[in-house]
C-alpha cells in the first residue's frame, strides 16, 4: 500500500503513575505508534493493559509522562487537532433532544444557530434517526441511544474519529448492525473523518472492521503487534484467513515469549512485526478470577475432547476477550492449561482438577499455586517463619506495590487472599487483617524446593 499522510504520531510516549513510597509505577512503557489517513485502526490489549489510557494520550485528554504526541508533526499541546471520541457509554444529557444533543459540541465551538441545525439535521439523516429529532433520550433504545452518539461525534466533521469501545453496551444484534453500519457509512464517503481509531476486547470485531490491528501486552503496556489485515472489505467470518488472524491475535495475547508469524506473510519479513517480549518482572499478574471459574472451563474444555481452538470456545459461550483470557491466563500459570497457535490444551493436571472431588480440588489448586506462583510461595515462607505463624495483610501489600499501581496492588492481594483462603494456603482474618497459617492439617507445609524456586 502507498504511505498514507501521518496525521497522529507518537513518540515515544509513556504513561506512569507516582507512588505514595517509593518509584512512580510504569503503566505504559515508551511507545511509538502513528495513524495515518485512510486507515482503520483497531487497538487491543488485556483488560487494563491500558487501552484506554492510550487513547486518551493521542487526542490530547491526557498529558504522556514522557515522549511527545504530533498532530500533523506539530506538538499536539500547540495544535488543534480535529479529533472527537465515541465512549462506550451513551452519556447524553437526558433533559436534551436528540436534535439538542447532537448540536451540543456545535454550540460549545460557536457556530450560530442556523448553520448548527442544518448541520445536526444532516448527521442525524446520514446515521439513521432521521424523524427522531424532537426524542428525548429515555425513549430511544440502546442502539438508537449510541447512534446519537456517533452523530454527536461525528458532526463537528473530525479528521480522526476515536471509539472506546463503543459497541460494548449493546447487544449483539444491535452491535451488528451497527458495525455495519459504520464501514458502509466510510467505505462510501459519507462522512468525513480521514482515520477511525477504535479501542476493543472484541478479537472478532477487529479483525472485522480494521485495515490495521494492534496488540498490547501488559504491565507495563507496550506494542506486542501492530500488523495489517490483508482481507478485502465486505469480510467474509468463514474466510480461513478471518480465522487465521483470530488464531494469532489469541496466540499474541496469552503466550508474552511468542513471536508468531503474521498470517499470510512471511516469516523472513515478520522481524517488526513480532511481539515484543515483556519485560521479566518478579511477582506473576493474577488474573482477577476464582477458582470455581477455573475448574468451570476446564470442564468445559474437557467435554470437548480437551482442546479446543480459543476462537471457537469464547464464540460458542458468548465470551470476549476480557472474559475469556483471565480464565486462560490463571489456568495457564497454574499449570492447568497449554496454549499454542490459538489453540488451549488441557493438562493432566488441569484434567484432574477439573474432574476432583471439592476437598481434592482443593489439594490440587494448592500444590499448583505453590509449585508456581512466587507470592504464595513467599506467604507460606513468612507465615511458616514467625513464631505466631501470623503476618498483617499489609506486609506483602507493600511489596506489591514496588511492581503494581496502587489500585492493581489492592486487587492483586483480595485475588490472593481469595485463592489462598480456599486452597487453604493460608487462612484470614477480615477483621484483623492478618493471614495465619492453617491449622494443622488443614495443607501440607511447603517444602525446600518451593521455597528456593
Amino acid at each position: 500500500m502507498a504511505a498514507e499522510q501521518v496525521i497522529i504520531e507518537a513518540q515515544q510516549v509513556k504513561k506512569s503513575y507516582p507512588q505514595p513510597h517509593g518509584d512512580p509505577i510504569l503503566v505504559i512503557a515508551p511507545t511509538d505508534l502513528a495513524v495515518h489517513s485512510g486507515e482503520i485502526v483497531a487497538l487491543l490489549g488485556p483488560s487494563g493493559s491500558g487501552k484506554s489510557t492510550l487513547l486518551r494520550m493521542l487526542t490530547g485528554l491526557s498529558i504522556p509522562s514522557g515522549g511527545s504526541v504530533l498532530w500533523h508533526g506539530q506538538p499536539i499541546g500547540m495544535a488543534r487537532p480535529n479529533v472527537s471520541i465515541v465512549f462506550q457509554s451513551f452519556a447524553l444529557f437526558p433533559w436534551l433532544t436528540v436534535l439538542e444533543n447532537v448540536e451540543v459540541p456545535l454550540k460549545a465551538t460557536g457556530v450560530p444557530a442556523i448553520p448548527r441545525r442544518k448541520r445536526a439535521l444532516k448527521i442525524l439523516d446520514t446515521v439513521g434517526l432521521d424523524g427522531f429529532e424532537a426524542a428525548y433520550p429515555k425513549e430511544l433504545s440502546g442502539g438508537m441511544k449510541q447512534r446519537v452518539g456517533f452523530a454527536r461525534a461525528l458532526v463537528i466533521e473530525p479528521e480522526v474519529l476515536f471509539m472506546d469501545e463503543p459497541f460494548s453496551a449493546l447487544d449483539v444484534l444491535t452491535a451488528e448492525n451497527l458495525r455495519s453500519e459504520l464501514l458502509e457509512l466510510w467505505d462510501k464517503k459519507e462522512i468525513p473523518t480521514r482515520s477511525i481509531f477504535i479501542v476493543t476486547h472484541n478479537i472478532e470485531e477487529a479483525v472485522l472492521l480494521a485495515d490495521r490491528v494492534i496488540v498490547l501486552g501488559r504491565n507495563p503496556a507496550r506494542i506486542r503487534t501492530d500488523f495489517r489485515v490483508q482481507l478485502p472489505r465486505p469480510r467474509d467470518r468463514k474466510d480461513t484467513l478471518f480465522g487465521n488472524y483470530i488464531d494469532y491475535i489469541y496466540t499474541v495475547l496469552t503466550q508474552p515469549e511468542a513471536a508468531p508469524t503474521v498470517p499470510g506473510q512471511a516469516a523472513a519479513s515478520q522481524e517488526e512485526s513480532r511481539p515484543a517480549r515483556a519485560a521479566k518482572t518478579m511477582y506473576e499478574m493474577l488474573p482477577h478470577v476464582r477458582p470455581g471459574g477455573i475448574a468451570g472451563l476446564l470442564e468445559m474444555l474437557e467435554d470437548r475432547g480437551g482442546v479446543e481452538d480459543m476462537y471457537v470456545l469464547a464464540k460458542d459461550l458468548s465470551f470476549e476477550i476480557d472474559d475469556l483470557l483471565p480464565l486462560i491466563d490463571a489456568s495457564v500459570m497454574l499449570g492447568f492449561l497449554k496454549v499454542g497457535e490459538g489453540q488451549a490444551d488441557i493438562t493432566p493436571e488441569g484434567r484432574a482438577y477439573a474432574y476432583a472431588e471439592i476437598l481434592k480440588q482443593k489439594e490440587l489448586f494448592r500444590e499448583a499455586a505453590l509449585k508456581h506462583l512466587l507470592l504464595f510461595r513467599q506467604i507460606r515462607r513468612v507465615l511458616e517463619s514467625k513464631s505466631d505463624h501470623a503476618v498483617h495483610e499489609e506486609f506483602f501489600h507493600d511489596l506489591l506495590d514496588e511492581q503494581f499501581s496502587e489500585e492493581e496492588t489492592v486487587r492483586q492481594m483480595e485475588t490472593a487472599i481469595n485463592w489462598g483462603r480456599y486452597a487453604e494456603i493460608f487462612a484470614y482474618d477480615s477483621g484483623t487483617h492478618r493471614l495465619t497459617l492453617p491449622e494443622t492439617g488443614e495443607s501440607s507445609p511447603i517444602s525446600v524446593e518451593q521455597v528456593k524456586q
